[in-house]
């Protein structure tokens, strides 16, 4: 009985037989698993010798890489006949070329994926015949192609190309489940495809309205922050405007704006033996913001607010996980030794913006001098400067970015 043997290019190269992983081809032979990806890669069609010779010996220098492209195919074929009967039959000579040739049976999983879009952009066809593409495609698509097998530049321009495939047929699968209300299967493909891509604010955005959909908010919440922190972790910027708009309908669940609010403030009250500051999302603290901003120019009152940045003595960029733990620790300082009606925000990865409402130019000042002396008390070894602003409220949120940018630049 003639072995069954399946090949993946999805996210990793990997060999099958009957169903069992065979990693002796990529452990004795790395050069040979990038050819045997190169010619897969061209279903079928013949690679000339200069193309394969470019791709796979482009940093060795060989006297004769014509000949050591001989003796690698010669090695690969005995190692894949090592492999399964007829196997090293699939690496086939042609003039001046070499191309890869299926066995009866055999099957891959990026001709699978070819397969499957074909299909979908045919006319005509049934909500479920779509369904059933659209499940086979989340099924096969383990990862970009060749994500993680070394060797695999030349494959970035079609895997981008792949993934905004993979990417546009889910966005209609999600559309097709949500015609039909099934709103448990469109959080489970939503969290299949944030594997592959976790930073697409529009999956983001569907799966937590499907969490709210089926009253799991709780778990939209948790996701939301999952979502800020990798955007202040690995992007360094904040949530789109999107993400920041879709807070409310996390938190309100469907109550108004107003309400949203009335239940902040009740929260701030609801345990008065509490002393900490209110620390909040970005988008709650920019509506908060907002809505002072009304009641300084309609009552005459006053508010500052201040902004804290951290950044190494030595000028070099912090590591995430560093720069995570600094931040962190400030938080929790400024927490615990500002007022209770005073808000905070992390406002970018190493910035903090605070809303002040009982303090004046010379108070601020010393209330961010008294902060930044119980940090280094804390933390003397941290190796970093705090730099912070103090100033009145401004109509213009926004304008902190420039603040931002002034902070960073490095001290005369």
């Amino acid at each position: 009985m003639a072995d069954i043997i399946r090949i993946q290019m999805m996210d990793t190269f990997a060999i099958y037989i009957n169903e069992r992983r065979i990693d002796l081809l990529v452990n004795k032979s790395r050069k040979g698993a990038s050819l045997i990806q190169l010619l897969l890669s061209h279903r079928g069609k013949s690679v000339p010798n200069n193309r394969i010779l470019t791709t796979l010996w482009q940093e060795d220098k060989s006297s004769n890489p014509e000949n050591a492209l001989k003796t690698l195919v010669s090695r690969l074929r005995t190692l894949l006949n090592q492999i399964s009967p007829e196997l090293g039959s699939c690496l086939v000579a042609d003039r001046g070329a070499y191309h890869w040739e299926l066995l009866p049976g055999m099957t891959v999983d990026l001709y699978e994926i070819d397969r499957v879009l074909a299909g979908l952009n045919e006319e005509n066809l049934t909500l479920a015949a779509q369904e059933a593409l659209f499940a086979e495609l989340l099924a096969l698509y383990a990862g970009d192609l060749l994500q993680n097998s070394e060797r695999n530049e030349w494959a970035v321009v079609e895997a981008a190309t792949l993934h905004e495939q993979f990417l546009k047929a889910m966005y209609a699968y999600i559309e097709l489940l949500k015609g039909k209300e099934d709103y448990n299967e469109v959080i489970c493909v939503c969290r299949r495809v944030l594997e592959v891509d976790n930073f697409d604010d529009r999956l983001h955005i569907e799966l937590m309205k499907a969490l709210i959909r089926v009253n799991r908010t709780s778990e939209a919440l948790q996701q939301y922050k999952h979502v800020v922190e990798l955007d202040y972790r690995y992007l360094g910027v904040q949530p789109s405007k999107e993400l920041q708009e879709f807070y409310k309908q996390i938190v309100t669940s469907g109550k108004t704006l107003e309400l949203n609010l009335e239940a902040i403030r009740t929260e701030l009250q609801e345990d008065d033996g509490k002393r900490d500051a209110y620390v909040c999302e970005y988008a709650v603290f920019k509506e908060i913001y907002n809505l002072q901003m009304r009641n300084v120019g309609r009552m005459g009152t006053s508010m500052f607010l201040a902004i804290m940045m951290v950044r190494p003595y030595d000028g070099q960029v912090m590591d995430s996980i560093r720069q995570n733990s600094i931040m962190n620790g400030l938080l929790q300082i400024l927490a615990q030794n500002l007022r209770k009606g005073d808000i905070i925000t992390r406002f970018a990865p190493s910035m903090f913006a605070m809303m002040l409402p009982t303090v004046n130019y010379a108070t601020g000042h010393m209330v961010m001098e008294r902060i930044k002396k119980i940090f280094y008390r804390q933390y003397p070894n941290s190796n970093i400067m705090i730099d912070y602003r103090v100033g009145p409220l401004d109509s213009n949120l926004e304008e902190m970015s420039e603040i931002k940018k002034e902070m960073s630049k490095p001290d005369n």
